[in-house]
């Protein structure tokens, strides 16, 4: 690979460079108008940092645990759909490089590799499973069951899709998925040509928060609801049991008009305390934008777009790069932060930036 890649919009351009217009257009859009998508990038704008002097950084780390497991940084990959668009190795490629950078890899339902194959790829890496919940609940019990014995450590129900959004980049490429490609997780064929109309008779649109039970009865795994945007949902979701919470709005690919994620993590963060871990996604580009999160109250944050650039850029050392690149800018941020670890970065290191 070229070594022109400083940041990770190189790597994005670079892969817009690569990429079928088409796979490009599924991975970068976002719904209706695409102001949220938007929005979850410029929300990091408007905080500011207030960087403490005189301290000693000299034995700094960027390490941190997330639901108890050791991470090299306070930055998860996120789950994401279809990962063979971006590179024929996949989601075993970014295993591998999640592998490689130390922290956690989440796969996707949408994904073609299954948890053992995923495993198998980078052997005692910490890797969560996402799921959508299908309508056949005993294939939902076999992959949950699946995922446990392959030793994943975290399971992650994303609750905002009962049905996908429309998502309007797709609608003029007509954009399908390739017959070639494998989607193991999934209890029927996804319809290539409208994949977005055919997971609503894929996910289960009749779960409310009693479902959790029996979610909790098959697997003792640790349960991150992801998709949460209000203070109510979140301590409904401590009340049923999650471990974690994801503030997230799908990286504005469902509903759009809702509000930044980093918006809105204040308020989900005053509500649970301690009960549950806070997590965040949405507009990650930069190791301050990590910084910000942290202040505000998250225990980590997940980006799924950043490494795909990475994949699709270079395959898997492109996503390795990138998780690499962005470790050091988190490094940089918090010595010149005066952080010496996240867990040192308060509510003190932020201030909303002047209105101009």
């Amino acid at each position: 690979m070229s070594e022109g890649f400083v940041n990770v919009a190189d790597f994005e351009e670079a892969a817009r460079e690569r990429l079928d217009p088409g796979a490009y257009g599924y991975i970068a859009g976002g719904a209706g108008d695409e102001h949220t998508l938007r929005g979850n990038a410029a929300a990091f704008a408007r905080w500011e940092l207030r960087p403490r002097v005189l301290v000693d950084i000299s034995s700094s780390s960027t390490a941190t645990t997330v639901l108890g497991t050791e991470v090299s940084m306070p930055l998860l990959v996120a789950p994401t759909a279809f990962q063979r668009l971006s590179d024929p190795e996949g989601e075993l490629a970014t295993a591998r490089a999640a592998a490689a950078a130390g922290t956690v890899m989440t796969l996707s339902t949408l994904s073609s590799a299954t948890p053992a194959e995923l495993a198998a790829a980078a052997p005692g890496a910490p890797q969560w499973l996402q799921l959508y919940w299908s309508r056949d609940r005993g294939f939902t019990q076999g992959l949950v069951e699946g995922a446990v014995e392959a030793g994943f450590s975290a399971l992650m129900l994303t609750v905002d899709l009962p049905v996908a959004g429309r998502r309007e980049r797709d609608v003029r490429a007509a954009f399908a998925l390739p017959d070639d490609l494998p989607l193991p997780n999934l209890p029927q064929t996804l319809r290539r040509e409208n994949f977005h109309q055919a997971l609503h008779a894929v996910v289960d649109d009749t779960l409310t928060w009693r479902d959790l039970e029996w979610l909790h009865s098959i697997c003792s795994l640790p349960l991150v609801v992801k998709g949460i945007l209000t203070a109510e949902d979140a301590l409904l979701a401590a009340e049923h049991g999650a471990a974690a919470v994801v503030v997230s709005n799908h990286g504005g690919r469902q509903l759009d008009g809702v509000p930044p994620t980093l918006d809105v993590l204040p308020e989900v963060v005053e509500a649970v305390g301690e009960r549950v871990e806070v997590l965040v996604d949405g507009g990650i580009r930069r190791g301050v934008d990590v910084l910000k999160a942290l202040a505000l109250g998250a225990r980590a944050t997940l980006s799924g777009r950043s490494v795909l650039w990475g994949l699709a850029a270079g395959g898997e050392e492109g996503a390795t790069r990138v998780l690499q690149l962005l470790r050091r800018e988190i490094e940089l941020g918090l010595k010149l932060l005066g952080c010496p670890t996240p867990a040192e970065v308060t509510r003190g290191h932020v201030r909303r930036a002047s209105p101009l």
